[in-house]
Order: structure tokens, then sequence, then C-alpha cells
């Protein structure tokens, strides 16, 4: 009884190992969507995340810039012992003669600024850390379009690499099943054993084509988990419904003029070329006085001679720099450069746009043709195969014909295949030429 009952619980032990192998074996297999991989992708892409610390460092200095019209306050306060006794002369009738004693002095000051006229120079610098703010938030949104066309195109390369595999193992089954019945007829004489030898060889040869298209698999599955923040050793299986083309084609001055209006790095130029014309502005007001209204108090204690409390003032300071009559200009003119830099960028960057539309235009036409064609292919490579098999069951024609026929056919769905993942890739990077890809 005890020996039966060792072995009913060997058994339900082997059944609990098998059943946690068989849940981990399902959680290395995934399943996703083009669409669920973009979100995950966003959300850990390590390089959105330096720039939302871009953006918080931009936000920052716009709220430094608006602090420069708060007063600045300072207090200050000493305490000094005097070794030596000093000489001190009081021209007064009170005066004691030979004069107070004194070995220590205590002073403290409290002063406060506010500035009243400073010729522009604070509002300039708080709509350039406005113009810069929004030109960084602009690059993190260019960037977030560069994450999500990197992850379409490594989502297509993770289905065309799994359709290799799928298609390579369907060709290996058909190209075993070839063997075993040309082995069966080479026993009955029916076939030359140099055909058998060809048909196995052609089997060894898709079993090296297969053990290729599955590291190929593994690596882009690898690839795609690492952008997406998964673990690695996960199989990601990427859903074939998401490689659909949404939308319909414009023409290319469509695209060229959305271009102008929605693309994030124009917008973030320009944005930088006003922050740069009002910097010609914040030096030119080095030419005017700044004035401000000033406070203060000031207490000091000088035992045995001085003591002075509520000292409190208050008035309005004004200063010119006048070395700014002969040092202004220069600076003016590396404001000027700078500007003119950045119109020149623009112009740059207007011509590089159109032709990065035009590539991505014809690179997607393209695209549409090759599928049309190569579907034509499969079916002119189906129908070459199946005459071909006709003609060697008849012997018409010869075994290496037939071989030839089959690689043919595999080969012309392995490039529809790739060919329709490549055309949405080609459509998502028209859209990212042209501003549009977060739509």
């Amino acid at each position: 009884m005890k020996h039966k009952l060792k072995i009913a619980a060997a058994f339900l032990l082997m059944l609990f190992l098998l059943s946690i192998q068989s849940l981990q074996a399902q959680d290395s297999t995934r399943t996703i969507t083009l669409k669920e991989a973009i979100d995950l992708s966003v959300g850990y892409s390590h390089l959105l995340k330096n720039n939302t610390a871009k953006i918080k460092e931009a936000t920052a200095a716009i709220t430094e810039a608006n602090e420069r019209r708060l007063p600045e306050v300072s207090v200050s306060a000493s305490y000094l012992y005097l070794p030596v006794q000093p000489t001190i002369n009081l021209k007064s009738d009170t005066a004691h003669r030979g004069g107070p004693k004194v070995n220590q002095v205590m002073y403290g000051m409290l002063s406060a600024s506010l500035p009243i006229y400073t010729g522009g120079k604070l509002k300039y610098g708080i709509e350039s850390a406005k113009y810069l703010q929004q030109a960084t938030k602009l690059d993190a949104a260019g960037n977030k379009q560069a994450v999500i066309i990197n992850t379409i195109d490594a989502f297509s390369n993770l289905y065309k690499a799994r359709a290799a595999v799928a298609l390579v193992k369907e060709n290996l089954g058909q190209s075993n099943q070839r063997v075993k019945d040309f082995t069966n007829l080479e026993k009955n004489g029916i076939v030359a054993r140099n055909d058998l030898l060809k048909v196995t060889l052609q089997s060894s040869n898709i079993e090296l084509t297969l053990l290729d298209a599955q590291s190929n698999y593994k690596i882009a599955s690898v690839n795609m988990a690492l952008m997406l923040g998964v673990p690695e050793q996960t199989l990601l299986i990427a859903d074939s419904a998401s490689l659909q083309k949404n939308g319909d084609i414009k023409n290319i001055e469509e695209y060229e003029q959305l271009a102008l209006q929605s693309r994030n790095d124009i917008g973030a130029l320009s944005l930088r070329k006003k922050a740069a014309e009002l910097g010609i502005k914040s030096v030119k007001t080095d030419y005017y006085p700044t004035l401000a209204a000033t406070a203060g108090y000031i207490a000091a204690d000088i035992p045995g001679f001085l003591t002075i409390t509520n000292a409190i003032n208050i008035g309005v300071g004004i200063k010119y720099n006048l070395s700014s009559l002969w040092k202004t200009k220069s600076k003016i003119e590396q404001a000027e450069a700078k500007v003119e830099q950045y119109s020149t960028s623009q112009d740059m960057l207007n011509d590089n746009v159109r032709l990065q539309i035009n590539q991505a235009y014809q690179a997607y036409l393209v695209s549409q043709k090759k599928i049309e064609v190569l579907q034509k292919a499969v079916e002119q490579a189906t129908e070459n195969y199946r005459i071909t098999k006709n003609k060697y069951d008849n012997a018409l024609a010869t075994t290496t014909d037939l071989l030839d026929a089959d690689v043919a056919q595999l080969q012309t769905k392995l490039n529809v295949s790739n060919a329709t993942a490549d055309a949405v890739v080609a459509y998502n990077k028209l859209l990212q030429a042209a501003g549009l890809l977060n739509n």
C-alpha cells in the first residue's frame, strides 16, 4: 500500500512539474500587435525619457527668467575683533580725553533691490526661454516619431523572419515527403539512385535554410524585446493583421505642403530663430541705463563707543555702463550672425525635407508595384511547378527541373511576404517625412 502511495505521489509531482513547464513555455511566447509594440517602445525608450528631462530643464529656465523680475534681497553680518587699540579722534566737545577704548565691532545690513526698468532685457529673456521650451518639446515629438518608425521597422523584420520560418518549414515537409516517395520509387527501380540523391540533397539544403531562418527570427525577437523593455527570452510573434496600410495616398505636392506645416524639426528651428532674434534685442538693451528701487536696513554696535539701530533707507538707483558704448556693437554682430545661421539652416532643411518626401514617395510607389509583380510571380511559379510536376510524372522533365521549379515557388512566396511588410514600412516612412506619423 505504501509503495502504491509513493508511486501516486511521484506521478502527481511529475504532473505538477510538467504543468509548470507548460506555463513557463506559454509565458515565453507572446503575440503582439503593432499598436502594442509602439506603445511599449514609446513608454520604454531611453531617448524619450531623456527628452522629458530636457523639457523639465527648459521649463525651469522659464521660471528662472520670470524670477529675475523679483526683488534681489541680501543680508550680511560681521563681528570684528580689534587686537590693537585704534586711535579715535572725535571732533566733539563731549569727546573724552584720549578717546574711547574700542576692541570689537558688530554690524549687520539688509538690502533689497527691485528692477523697474532694464531696457526690456527681462522681457526678452522670458520670451526667449518660452521659445526654447517649445522648441525642446518639438525635438521630443520628432524623436518620438523616430522611435515609432524604428518600432515599425523592427516589427516588420519580426514578421518577415517568422513568415520565412513558416514557409521554409512547409517546404521542408513537402521535400521530406518527396524523399520518401523517391525512396520507394528507387527501391522498385522506377527512378535512378542519382535522382533520389538530388531530392535528398535538396532536403538537406532546406534544413540548413531553416536553421538560418530560425536564427534570424530569434535575433529579430530579441531586438524587438529590447526595444519594448520585455524579457529578451520572450519569443515575440508579430500579429500579421497589424501590418495593414491605413489611409489613402496623397499627391507629392500635398505631402510637401503638409511637411512645411507639420514637421517638428522645421517648427523647432523656427522657434530657435525667434529666440535668436530676441537675443539681438536683448543685447541692444545694454545701450540703456537700468533703474531699480532700493531699500535697506543697517544696525551696528561698537561697545563703549557707538550703537546704531533702525537705520532704514528707501531710494531709487540708476546705473549706466559707459563701456557698453564701445563693447555692445560686437555682441550685436554675433547675435545677428546667429540669426543668419538659423535662416540658412531653414533653407537647407526645407530642401532636405522635399528630397526626403520625394525619396519616401517613390519608395512607397515602388513597394506597391513590387507587390503586384510578385503576386503575379507567385501565380506563375505555382503554375510552373504544376506543369513541371505533370511533365515529370510523364517522364518529360528531369528531377533537376522539378527541384528548380519547387525552389522558385518558395522564393516567390518569400518575396511576396517580405514585400507586403516592406510596403507598410515605406508608407509610414512617407508619413514620417511629412510629419504625419503620430496621426
